[in-house]
């Protein structure tokens, strides 16, 4: 049986009251919501199995999202959404005001059931501009953007090795690539992961 076809048994009869266990049907990787490419869905087109924004509002399960593109998004949380904000975590860490990208399965009255859900999270490219202890200052398109080293979670990659937490090879006017989790309303990130020539 084609294995998307399952998925989309398994969130709709999770999204309808099923029960499912926190499976990760889709992959939480930050990156993730950055690489994936919707199938059958036309160059230019939008995908009706994505939708991003800000959180306007929290009932139960369900986020209503106003998106970039004023469109509400109604977003329904199952038992096997796998949620990201920095790293895997819960719905109870979702707050009105978030920013977020999801991906899932459209349901007949128009809800996204979420597979993934990525939360406040960003992809922004800068040059150094200060190191300092775990932080990291930054020039983004003509702003500043404090971008905080979380220990235990943040890591860097150089020259696409595999991530490591040591930060020491990141150097005042290099050129980094960060994924990350947005601080609402203001100019500052935890860093996922930096990307970095050594």
């Amino acid at each position: 049986m084609n294995p998307t076809v399952n998925r989309r048994r398994l969130l709709a009869t999770a999204a309808l009251g099923g029960v499912v266990g926190a499976t990760g049907l889709g992959s939480l990787a930050p990156d993730a919501a950055f690489a994936a490419e919707a199938l059958g869905v036309e160059p230019g087109a939008p995908d009706p199995n994505f939708a991003e924004g800000l959180i306007s509002s929290i009932s139960g399960h369900m986020l209503l999202v106003n998106g970039s593109d004023k469109v509400l998004h109604s977003i329904r949380i199952t038992d096997g959404t796998s949620i990201w904000k920095l790293h895997p975590t819960t719905f109870d860490r979702i707050a009105v005001g978030d920013g977020l990208y999801a991906r899932g399965v459209r349901l007949p009255d128009g809800t996204l059931a979420a597979d993934s859900v990525w939360v406040n999270i960003v992809n922004l490219h800068g040059h150094i501009a200060a190191v300092g202890r775990n932080v990291l200052h930054l020039d983004h398109k003509g702003r500043r953007i404090v971008a905080h080293v979380v220990p235990g979670h943040s890591g860097a990659v150089y020259n696409g090795t595999p991530a490591v937490s040591d930060m020491s090879l990141l150097k005042v006017g290099r050129h980094v690539q960060i994924l990350g989790a947005w601080h609402p309303k203001t100019n500052e990130i935890d860093i996922a992961t930096v990307y970095a020539a050594a």
